[in-house]
């Protein structure tokens, strides 16, 4: 037991990690640059106002991070609102930025987290899943035996050493994750008749915004949709046995990929698939692919 969950490892998955997460984190400020006040002010333009939403949140739990607490503490030092907002979007801006360098890893990681969780808490009426694996991979980061070999920081502090069992736990943590949410994820498709007859797959790409491949075209493959519904469910469900094995892995993983990286091209959904892109590669991806040049390369 000690051997599975501590194994030595150098600490390659937390660079692909960060250097994911940070460019993550970029790529969702920069695309909210235009409406980010609009969306989060009290009287914004926004289709439902932050104030409905953390009322809502405050009846749950009154613990969860939301951008109403800068916004009460700015007033206290006499800010407006709209400052303290945009304040909050160039902070985590520049957190995402650092994360990308690996310049002061740790406290970028917890201001990221903590910012993108307001954010997300404050609109939680429109987060979907990839506001939830966006904070969960960044309190990986969070948590991390930072700074990882490939941060600016660790060659700044000319720091060479690492706890190698250390960093493995934590990776090993995050294999059993994702283990855990696509096995339940397939199970939870698995009863449902829909993605077996492939009703649930027309639905999600005819369904606005995500309508990007026009309803003629895919009539006209209405064939594969069932095979495509099963496939999704055999292939998540079947996650956790296919994974662990070196022998199966790289067939896994890069179905997985392709998985993803296809929803986020049908449906538009591009922050969702680099999320989970990331967090696989991070998982499972070091080793993969060295493994197979070499085999490849190996004389027969």
């Amino acid at each position: 037991m000690r051997k599975f969950l501590f194994p030595a490892d150098p600490g390659r998955w937390l660079s692909i990690l960060r250097t994911g997460l940070g460019l993550e984190i970029i790529l969702y400020t920069w695309s909210l640059r235009h409406d980010w006040v609009h969306l989060f002010a009290t009287h914004g333009s926004g289709p439902v106002s932050r104030a409905l939403t953390e009322a809502i949140l405050s009846s749950e739990t009154r613990l969860t991070p939301r951008l109403g607490w800068l916004v009460t503490g700015g007033h206290w030092l006499g800010l407006d609102e709209g400052i303290v907002i945009s304040a909050a979007w160039l902070g985590l801006l520049v957190a995402g930025c650092f994360l990308l360098v690996g310049l002061f890893c740790r406290p970028a990681a917890i201001v990221a987290w903590f910012l993108y969780l307001c954010s997300v808490k404050s609109g939680e009426l429109f987060s979907y899943g990839v506001d939830n694996f966006t904070t969960i991979g960044l309190f990986y980061v969070l948590i991390a035996p930072l700074p990882d070999p490939f941060a600016l920081d660790r060659k700044l502090r000319k720091k060479r050493t690492t706890d190698l069992e250390r960093m493995g736990f934590h990776r090993r943590v995050l294999q059993l994750h994702l283990c855990v949410v696509y096995f339940f994820g397939g199970i939870a498709k698995s009863f449902g008749a829909d993605w077996w007859n492939g009703n649930s797959v027309w639905r999600a790409l005819t369904r606005p915004p995500f309508d990007i491949i026009s309803p003629d075209f895919l009539i006209r493959l209405e064939y594969l949709l069932p095979a495509v519904g099963i496939a999704i469910c055999l292939l998540e469900t079947s996650y956790p046995v296919f994974i662990w094995p070196r022998k199966t892995r790289p067939y896994w993983l890069i179905s997985i990929l392709l998985m993803h990286v296809s929803i986020g091209l049908t449906m538009g959904l591009y922050l969702f698939a680099l999320i989970m892109v990331v967090l696989n590669l991070a998982a499972f991806g070091p080793g993969v692919l060295s493994v197979s040049i070499k085999s490849a390369a190996r004389p027969a």
